[in-house]
């Protein structure tokens, strides 16, 4: 009986298996990187669109008031201005504007908190890193798969707005009735700095999660970090320490000019023939025979004080970001440069 089953050569020599391919591994950690991340993303769409709303809603009514006439007398600079027909002071309602200020400037907490420490710091805390890494998923490709993706909405989200609030301030900047630019608000929360401190509070949070044990531990390093940065940047803005204030000069008793929408320092003084420069207390006298007598028994030949004009916000402006994107490049190559020890 013939056997039934075909039998025919069998073949030798090494098995051939298709390789995997890089780009797939590189989607893939990038989908995976999108499923931890998409809630957070979905969250920081809500909240743009709330702001979004927010502002289009009381900039119309401001844009309003605006063309009402009421505000057409009133001049540029900081004294207040009152309605022509009963006296009482004119302003804006920019408390809603006030707090999307605030909430840029704590962007960067937020952020490094409850996005950058979770980032790495979950997945080594739970150990799922070691399952990705087993796919054939290198350290580089599982760090860039996610930070790349939390960086670029960082972006986006931030910039955004940023945006927007400029864009809700500028009919009312610089007015006596609206917001100046030295405002914190103004000042910290508009801007390319805002960008930039959001992407500081990412990379912060990001390399406290490979430090730390645990991602609370992290988090709870991250709102320190961040926090602290950020406080130490607003004391640098009032204290003028990364950016000097200018000194402007009037001869003799000649009252200074208008400070309009300059930012004072509070310094204000007198100047002998020397150059020396003392403070105002010396001769206490705003104005009048009284000042002139005073001047002339000390030796005082002019005024001055001391304050950044309007076109010191974007010094202030890059000077922030360079120190806060510098920041975020140094604690993004720290964590590479980790990412080996660590993972």
């Amino acid at each position: 009986m013939k056997n039934s089953l075909h039998t025919g050569p069998v073949r030798t020599g090494p098995v051939r298996v298709d390789p995997v391919r890089v780009g797939s591994l590189r989607r893939g950690a990038l989908w995976l990187a999108w499923r931890q991340q998409r809630v957070l993303a979905g969250i920081g769409a809500a909240v743009l669109a709330a702001a979004v709303a927010i502002a289009a809603y009381y900039r119309s009514g401001m844009l309003d008031a605006l063309h009402s006439g009421l505000f057409d007398h009133c001049g540029t600079g900081p004294l207040y201005c009152t309605r022509t027909d009963t006296g009482q002071l004119l302003v804006l309602d920019i408390a809603p504007l006030q707090y999307l200020g605030m909430v840029n400037i704590a962007l960067p907490v937020l952020i490094g908190v409850f996005w950058g420490a979770p980032l790495l710091g979950r997945d080594r805390e739970l150990g799922t890193h070691r399952m990705v890494l087993a796919q054939g998923i290198s350290r580089s490709q599982w760090f860039a798969s996610r930070f790349g993706l939390a960086a670029a909405t960082t972006v986006a989200l931030s910039g955004l707005l940023a945006g927007v609030f400029s864009w809700w301030w500028r009919p009312a900047a610089d007015r006596s009735y609206g917001l100046f630019w030295y405002d914190s608000t103004a000042l910290s929360g508009s801007g390319p700095r805002v960008v930039a401190a959001a992407l500081f509070g990412l990379a912060a949070g990001t390399l406290l999660g490979l430090l730390a044990r645990r991602v609370l531990a992290a988090m709870g390093l991250a709102l320190l970090v961040t926090g602290v940065t950020t406080l130490l940047l607003e004391w640098t803005h009032r204290t003028r320490l990364l950016v000097s204030p200018h000194t402007y000069v009037s001869a003799g008793i000649v009252p200074k000019a208008p400070m309009g929408d300059k930012w004072s320092t509070g310094h204000y003084g007198l100047i002998t023939a020397s150059g020396r420069h003392d403070d105002v207390l010396k001769c206490a006298f705003p104005s009048g025979a009284d000042l002139r007598e005073c001047m002339a028994q000390h030796g005082y030949v002019s005024r001055f004080y001391e304050a950044n004009p309007a076109g010191d916000y974007w010094t202030f402006q890059w000077t922030d970001t360079a120190v806060l994107g510098g920041l975020a490049l140094l604690f993004t190559a720290a964590t590479m440069l980790l990412l080996r020890r660590r993972v």
